[in-house]
């Protein structure tokens, strides 16, 4: 099946991706669940979206984009229940920027849990890890903070600071104490 798209007049902020005035054509494929929009540039750039036809709270449950839009020249946001695309927006969102109650990407800003190169969460993980709770990261931030340089209550760092830091230059006997607790708990399941 095909759908034609009148592509609109060119503005001088179009990018490269926009067909200007030329008729798109784009493949669709319609599944059992959801449906396919693709398109394949003529110098072999590839653009392609999936929604789901089932929806939660005015969301497909799944969202997945690439490339950029043929109409547009722009990418378009991926927004679903869970969103799969460069820039994601979801309850589960995996992009390279997401934002999401869980977020997974190069900047995650996750509201519970993010994943990431530079990830913000209750709970976070990546390279710059903000968590309120708990950060694992080169750089770590949380009530409990583990990396190399950290910021919390209990720090497990090479450099930090907080109320109860384990460091190369600091040994509080309650950070020592919280942290081996912890690893037992983690690695032997006791306490």
């Amino acid at each position: 099946m095909t759908l034609r798209a009148q592509a609109r007049k060119p503005t001088a902020t179009d990018s490269v991706g926009n067909l200007h005035l030329e008729e798109v054509e784009y493949k669709i494929v319609q599944t059992r669940r959801g449906a396919w929009r693709r398109y394949v540039y003529p110098d072999g750039t590839y653009f392609a979206e999936y929604k789901t036809y089932a929806t939660w709270m005015g969301l497909p449950v799944v969202h997945y984009t690439h490339g950029r839009c043929p109409d547009t020249g722009k990418r378009i946001i991926a927004r679903g229940v869970v969103a799969v695309g460069r820039l994601a927006v979801g309850l589960v969102a995996v992009g390279q920027a997401s934002l999401g109650i869980v977020a997974i990407g190069q900047l995650g800003i996750g509201l519970l849990f993010g994943l990431a190169q530079l990830g913000t969460g209750v709970i976070a993980v990546g390279q710059f890890a903000f968590g309120l709770a708990a950060g694992l990261g080169q750089v770590a931030t949380g009530y409990v903070a583990i990396g190399q340089f950290g910021i919390g209550y209990y720090v497990l760092a090479q450099a930090g600071f907080g109320a109860h830091l384990w460091s190369q230059g600091a040994s509080d006997p309650a950070a020592v104490e919280f942290f081996k607790s912890l690893g037992k708990k983690f690695l032997f399941g006791g306490g």
